[in-house]
């Protein structure tokens, strides 16, 4: 398959600004992220904060993950054209991943996802080459140990006095230094979530790449076929369980976000890039935002989180703490402004160069070592 796969780039973007619409809540918590944790799958006080949170929840963080597995399979689809080593420098695609994720989370970001995106790179890249039974055994096996620990987690919401979240420390300050020092010193509780999904990482990249080799992204029969048996079981069966766990209380919490929303993540694959194929026109304003966001993915990422951090935090305009009391409308207000800066950027940036600024030097860095390599060879 030569070339980009338009639709992809397309997903990439939908991704993106919903994660945004995950993270949003942390950045405009009024009492910050201590008053985020302390709620953290608590429920809504108001019908739009639920409606929003339902919408938000977990959906486009499962998406990300998926597509992180597609874009492994191309990786290795490309270094078997090519007759390269598997997984080979593709290890140290996932050590810059880990080291700009690290960066990420220290300085920017406690829910920084990258870090945990490059340990399970790592192992599904020593997967994606073996045979269908092995993958299949491991969705299996890291299906069942999720499905295990949500239950564990649901029944302690459910007979105990276990809450979602208890932060437990008093924040060092209100500036970004402060900040930075609380990361570093309480790395464990914020890290909690990411270890907790590894299982369920491992599941979605392997889906991934699962579903990318068997041609859901193709404009064909095959990936139209492919494409419908998501959309049924995504949005069909996962959109009424979702609404349904929503509604049953934050003792569900574990199941709405870390089963339901996996779940609804195909179902957006499947309709979105079914909407791509079927669109044939010349792609409107919104298409090309969007693939303009998903081809500067990492760019944006941090990007977004960088300039909520600017407007909401108190080292920054401190919007959070004087408009924090508007709730959702807020909430919402923030991620169309952070939204609007994003696609204008990306559409800006990518009419002029080929890679995102941050992209750039990911593959500069990437790069570096193998052409020392090379240069190595041939002195030798």
């Amino acid at each position: 398959m030569g070339g980009r796969i338009a639709a992809l780039d397309v997903l990439r973007g939908v991704a993106i600004l919903g994660t945004f619409g995950t993270n949003v809540w942390v950045f405009t918590h009024p009492q910050g992220v201590l008053g985020f944790l302390a709620g953290f799958g608590g429920g809504a006080g108001d019908t739009v904060t639920a409606l929003l949170q339902m919408i938000s929840n977990g959906k486009f963080l499962g998406l990300l993950s998926i597509l992180f597995g597609i874009g492994l399979a191309i990786q290795h689809r490309s270094a078997e054209r090519r007759g390269l080593r598997w997984p080979g420098w593709y290890l140290w695609r996932s050590a810059l991943l880990l080291f700009e994720g690290l960066l990420h989370y220290v300085l920017v970001f406690e829910f920084d996802v990258l870090m945990f995106y490059a340990v399970v790179s790592v192992l599904v890249a020593f997967l994606v080459g073996r045979s269908a039974r092995v993958r299949v055994g491991w969705m299996v096996a890291t299906g069942a140990l999720n499905l295990a620990l949500v239950g564990l987690i649901t029944v302690g919401l459910l007979v105990g006095d276990a809450t979602v979240g208890e932060p437990g420390f008093v924040p060092s300050g209100d500036g970004w230094w402060d900040g930075v020092r609380d990361r570093v010193e309480h790395f464990a509780l914020f890290r909690a979530e990411g270890f907790l999904v590894l299982p369920l990482s491992t599941l979605l990249f392997l889906a991934g790449a699962w579903l990318f080799e068997a041609g859901a992204l193709e404009d064909s029969a095959r990936g139209a076929r492919i494409r419908r048996r998501l959309v049924v079981w995504g949005l069909g069966v996962g959109v009424p369980l979702n609404v349904a766990t929503t509604l049953a209380g934050r003792e569900w919490f574990a199941v709405d976000r870390y089963v339901c929303a996996p779940l609804v993540a195909f179902g957006l694959l499947g309709a979105i890039t079914a909407l791509v194929h079927r669109v044939r026109a010349e792609a409107g304003p919104v298409r090309r935002g969007l693939t303009a966001v998903g081809r500067s993915a990492l760019s944006c990422y941090i990007a977004q989180n960088v300039l909520a951090s600017a407007l909401c935090y108190q080292w920054g305009l401190g919007l959070a703490r004087r408009w924090g009391h508007l709730g959702p409308w807020f909430t919402a207000g923030v991620w169309l402004v952070v939204a609007v800066l994003l696609v204008a950027g990306a559409s800006w940036w990518m009419r002029r160069f080929q890679r995102g600024p941050v992209e750039a030097l990911w593959d500069r860095a990437y790069r570096a070592p193998q052409r020392r390599a090379a240069a190595n060879t041939l002195r030798a």
